[in-house]
């Protein structure tokens, strides 16, 4: 089951982020429950979640972002998709993408982004397999914060 994730998925859902950069800094500050608890309530945010026996599996955070372009149709930026581990390949990530992309188009955007860092070829033709084409435009990143 794909669907919203809920106040109660905030655990299992940092347990996926740990799998996606394991090198992150622990949070002891509750800032993290705090930025998961806007999320929650701001209505162009969406952080969906791949439910499998009644165990969160998969993540994915989808930002729907107003435009004035395009006859003001907005754009989306998806972000920190991950997979449990020993469930990657399995179609999971597939299914939470195209529900992902799903919920993109249905808010009326006109396309849809993502970056990853991965250099795996796997990751890349994941990508692609979901309908990203990696030539279409040249991303370029300024970062404050380092891990």
């Amino acid at each position: 089951m794909i669907r919203d994730a809920q106040p109660s998925d905030l655990d299992a859902i940092r347990r996926l982020y740990r799998q996606l950069n394991p090198d992150d800094p622990d949070v002891t500050d509750g800032s993290d429950a705090e930025a998961f608890e806007e999320i929650l309530r701001t209505p162009r945010l969406r952080l969906l979640v791949l439910e499998r026996d009644g165990e969160v599996v998969a993540t994915t955070y989808l930002n729907v972002m107003p435009n004035l372009t395009r006859s003001a149709s907005p754009y989306a930026l998806i972000e920190n998709v991950v997979v449990e581990e020993s469930l990657r390949g399995t179609g999971l990530g597939k299914q939470l993408m195209s529900a992902t992309l799903q919920a993109a188009w249905d808010a009326g955007c006109y396309k849809a982004m993502l970056m990853t860092g991965s250099k795996q070829p796997s990751t890349h033709a994941f990508y692609k397999a979901c309908g990203f084409a990696g030539d279409v435009k040249t991303a370029y990143q300024a970062r404050k914060w380092r891990a």
